[in-house]
């Protein structure tokens, strides 16, 4: 008898256990999903706001009355435009993935859940590394970029920067040296699923707004 009742009571506590497990994957998945859709939502309003300060800037430096500063000034800082008290420089644009994203100047953790950071570098300067959560409507879709595949980055004056896929590849955590010193014009990298490491994709430049290339040699 007390056999039979410790095999009942195990068989009990497998599926308090299990359904505990199966409700904790639902709430998780469900957060997942409020985030990603929350993320994807507040990305489009903020480009929506980017546009519309490049396209100011636009109407100027290309009615050939400016020049872009970055050409005139060498290593200045990119220029930025506050929404909702976040500093944004730019967006980056996936053609292959119909996906646009808005860039902030800088990058913090909380940050990071509100779009792509720039994480070191410039793109005027051809070394930029830039995160992101790997929510389907941030980076989470990185690895669907193929070889050559374009990456547009557009700053706040209205420069396009055009890049295309050049190397994959996967470091850990405390590569900070590998991912910032690559040689690549762009470094875009976000957790793997696992979390343990960053997926990082490398892009080269194809062309400035000023018809030029980097030079480097891949």
């Amino acid at each position: 008898m007390m056999i039979k009742n410790n095999k009942n009571i195990n068989q009990y506590l497998l599926f308090i256990i299990g359904t505990i497990l199966i409700v904790s994957a639902a709430l998780l998945y469900l957060y997942n999903t409020k985030t990603n859709f929350n993320a994807h939502i507040q990305s489009e309003a903020i480009v929506e706001q980017i546009h519309e300060t490049s396209e100011e800037y636009g109407e100027l430096f290309y009615s050939g009355q400016l020049i872009p500063d970055y050409i005139l000034v060498p290593g200045i800082e990119m220029p930025s435009t506050d929404i909702d008290g976040n500093l944004y420089i730019g967006t980056l644009t996936f053609p292959d993935l119909n996906l646009e994203l808005p860039v902030m100047g800088d990058w913090s953790y909380p940050k990071l859940k509100i779009s792509p950071c720039l994480y070191s570098g410039s793109i005027y300067e051809h070394n930029a590394v830039i995160a992101a959560h790997n929510y389907n409507s941030h980076f989470g879709r990185l690895s669907e970029l193929d070889y050559d595949s374009s990456v547009i980055f557009t700053d706040i004056e209205g420069n396009r920067f055009l890049f295309v896929v050049a190397a994959k590849e996967i470091l850990e955590p405390k590569s900070t040296e590998d991912m910032v010193n690559s040689g690549f014009e762009l470094s875009l990298y976000t957790c793997t699923l696992s979390g343990t490491s960053r997926y990082t994709v490398r892009c080269k430049l194809i062309q400035s707004p000023d018809g030029s290339t980097s030079g480097v040699m891949y």
